[in-house]
């Protein structure tokens, strides 16, 4: 009976099998009839589209345009490049193009400014990180494409265009800027108050990771070792190289992930390790960053926030977190698709969300405020002791005094360089606290009891 039972249930698991993969054939087969129904309906419209337009359209122009639109109605980050966009994209990660000077995405048909790069005629126009765009010579960019809208915008190098521009709480302008060739000097970086290092990342382009290691090096060399700290400035950073975000972050980090990347297949997750090696030798990093900050500088803010080894300062960053892959195509031109999502160290997407800095600090205007009160010192004094290490420093502490006007435009700047600072007086206070319990230790007696051995003998403490 138990046998006859046995083979019922496995005929009837047979049955179900054939069942389940009769109907998996069926479904593969309709969905392989309705792609052909849809590409003969293609066929079909284009046929028709070129009978029947108002205007001579040529089978390239009608194709590409097809292609671009599937691919970008995916996101809006996934697009079609033909031989011209191919090259523009490779001449920016390069380093080099014509234009403008902005990043920019489409978001809901309008064209949204993700960050104007440093010393661009955008930058210098004042255009900010959040602007829109929703004319160019007068025309309207709703129903344009993202690389229609890069086309309208780039041009020959001193010719002129015209843009109207929207701002959060203002009226709506328009600016005429002057193409340029494009430079992009990705790095800058200069000492700050005397002892902190103010980098700056503009784009992540090829080899940037060397020339902020340079920048260390030479701060350390030239304030003989007693740098206090970094502050990097990846503000309307847009992003750029992968490999860049990381080598970047593996610069300040021991071990540990970086950043993983994972697309809809889970065997294709890809995780990115840092190697041994702080250059900056555990010393204080901030990390200001903005809704400007977009990709790789998420991901570097995003590393450093997770191994604590960087306080993040500034507004929360731009929120995209997606890989995209471009794929060269037989016409010399290519696709650019989204394949995977950026996550951080601590399994965090950064996409649509972005990073959350530690510190909230928004932008704002600082004044020094003038004293006309009767302010003395004691250098004032008649007959005041001269300080004989004074030395005639008076040109020096002049241009101090400047550079710190300059830097009073930058509010976040300021609360930056204070932080570092802070933390680097704080990390050289319990260095001292942990020398003197180890020195404690050393001579036999606990810290505890060293200083209560101390607190007790005061008048010995005053001869000595």
């Amino acid at each position: 009976m138990l046998k006859k039972s046995l083979f019922i249930y496995a005929l009837s698991g047979c049955l179900l099998s054939s069942a389940v993969f009769a109907d998996t054939t069926k479904d593969k087969k309709e969905e392989q009839v309705n792609t052909y129904e849809m590409l003969n309906i293609f066929g079909e419209v284009m046929e028709r589209t070129k009978a029947s337009y108002v205007e001579d359209i040529s089978d390239k122009k009608l194709i590409e345009a097809a292609i671009n639109g599937m691919l970008t109605s995916l996101d809006p980050h996934s697009s079609y490049l033909n031989e011209q966009d191919f090259k523009y994209m490779n001449e920016q990660t390069s380093g080099k193009f014509g234009g403008l000077g902005i990043e920019i995405t489409m978001d809901n048909g309008v064209v949204k400014i993700i960050s104007p790069i440093d010393d661009t005629p955008a930058a210098k126009a004042g255009l900010k990180a959040g602007d829109y765009i929703t004319d160019i010579e007068d025309e309207t960019v709703i129903g344009l494409t993202l690389n229609e809208v890069v086309s309208k915008l780039r041009g020959k190098v001193g010719t002129k265009v015209k843009i109207t521009v929207r701002r959060v709480n203002e009226k709506p302008f328009t600016v005429t800027l002057t193409r340029d060739e494009i430079k992009i000097n990705s790095v800058k970086s200069e000492v700050k108050n005397n002892d902190i290092l103010y980098v700056r990342i503009s784009s992540f382009n090829d080899d940037i990771d060397v020339d902020i290691k340079k920048a260390v090096e030479k701060a350390q060399k030239e304030l003989k070792n007693k740098l206090s700290g970094i502050v990097i400035d990846v503000r309307n950073n847009p992003g750029g190289l992968l490999d860049q975000a990381i080598k970047v972050s593996d610069l300040f980090l021991e071990h540990g992930e970086i950043v993983s990347t994972r697309s809809r297949n889970e065997e294709d997750t890809i995780k990115y390790s840092a190697t041994a090696g702080d250059i900056a030798q555990n010393l204080p990093i901030v990390v200001m960053i903005n809704e400007g900050s977009a990709s790789a500088s998420e991901i570097l803010a995003g590393a450093l926030q997770d191994h604590h080894r960087a306080v993040i300062l500034g507004e929360k960053s731009f929120g995209k977190g997606s890989v995209q892959t471009v794929i060269p195509l037989r016409n010399k031109g290519a696709m650019r698709i989204t394949t995977a999502r950026y996550y951080t160290p601590s399994g965090r997407s950064i996409q649509a969300k972005g990073i959350e800095p530690d510190i909230r600090v928004k932008q704002a205007k600082v004044e020094e405020i003038e004293s006309y009160g009767l302010n003395l010192s004691e250098a004032d004094l008649k007959g005041a002791l001269k300080n004989e290490q004074a030395g005639d420093d008076k040109k020096k502490a002049q241009q101090a005094n400047d550079k710190n006007k300059k830097d009073l435009k930058d509010y976040q700047l300021i609360r930056a360089l204070d932080l570092v600072k802070a933390l680097y007086i704080y990390g050289q206070n319990d260095n001292t606290i942990a020398q003197i319990k180890k020195e404690a230790k050393t001579d036999g007696e606990s810290a505890e009891e060293k200083a209560a051995n101390d607190n007790q003998k005061p008048e010995e403490q005053k001869a000595q």
